[in-house]
């Protein structure tokens, strides 16, 4: 079982920073379902893939730190920060060329070594006051 956090550690180093889309591909199952999509995307493998292609493209340092992981049966529990400057468009929104860090506390579920179900919450407000959705 420990290496479903090996797995998620591989998600999250090799896909959500590198932006290795074949890893996401490789670990996301065709029937995966995400809970906490944030719309526009569908709550779907491509909807996972199409939302990091944005942050990547608008924020071409984004990487994610992992503090934490917690392991419990087919689940993994992730706490990580999201790291990276708006410097091209994101959600319709010009860079404006400043930094963000913003915390998020994950939940997948993993049959046959692959991601099938997800839960998150984000803390939003860092995000949204680099973007100048809301002040700083």
């Amino acid at each position: 079982m420990n290496d479903l956090k090996a797995l998620q550690r591989r998600f999250v180093d090799e896909y959500q920073t590198d932006g290795k889309v074949d890893v996401a591909d490789e670990l996301l199952a065709d029937d995966f379902v995400n809970h906490s999509t944030m719309p526009p995307f569908p709550p779907t493998k491509d909807g996972v893939k199409a939302m990091f292609a944005m942050f990547h493209a608008a924020c071409p340092d984004f990487r994610a730190e992992i503090h934490d992981m917690l392991l419990d049966g087919d689940k993994v529990v992730t706490y990580k920060t999201f790291h990276g400057t708006h410097v091209g468009e994101l959600m319709g929104i010009p860079g404006t060329g400043k930094e963000f860090d913003v915390n998020v506390m994950d939940i997948v579920r993993y049959r046959d070594g692959q991601v099938v179900e997800h839960w998150n919450v984000v803390d939003q407000v860092p995000l949204l006051q680099a973007i100048g959705v809301i002040p700083s």
